[in-house]
């Protein structure tokens, strides 16, 4: 009977980082110049904004933000998942709380991990102006050569 009541209760505390954390994250993207599209993939649903704009992210995605503005050169920037110290307590909490389960959902899930770079901050450049063609002129003609005066005249 101690087994089950202790098996309730690391399955109702599993996951002490999904707790402490949450499963999901605000990530920022800015630009400059603002006012860019700023399309988001790996997401259920994939989004578009204008910067400056913010998304909620599952912290188990694996995200890449594309930036665009007419004029300027496209930016992909993908997400990396990075585990702060904050998300590596909560995991580690586990050993306390969790236990295997509560690791188990935690690395399911994310929650001990963050996106990085948060903010997204991109500098847009501009598109350089494509090289203006030069007018072919046709190959130069050289004079013929000198006439020889035919022998016997």
């Amino acid at each position: 009977m101690r087994v089950v009541a202790l098996v309730a209760l690391c399955a109702a505390l599993g996951g002490c980082a999904s707790v402490t954390r949450g499963t999901t994250e605000t990530i920022s993207v800015a630009s400059t110049p603002s006012g860019a599209e700023a399309t988001i993939s790996g997401l259920e649903a994939p989004m578009t904004c204008t910067t400056p704009c913010s998304f909620v992210a599952k912290r188990n995605a694996d995200i890449s933000v594309t930036v665009e503005k007419p004029g300027y050169e496209t930016q992909i920037i993908p997400l990396t998942k990075d585990i702060p110290a904050a998300g590596a307590a909560g995991f580690a909490g586990n050993i306390i709380a969790g236990g295997l389960i509560g690791m188990g959902v935690d690395a399911a899930t994310g929650a001990a991990t963050d996106h990085k770079p948060n903010p997204v901050i991109v500098t847009l450049q501009p598109k350089m102006a494509a090289p203006v063609a030069r007018a072919q002129r046709p190959p130069r003609r050289s004079a013929p050569p000198p006439a020889h005066p035919e022998a016997g005249t």
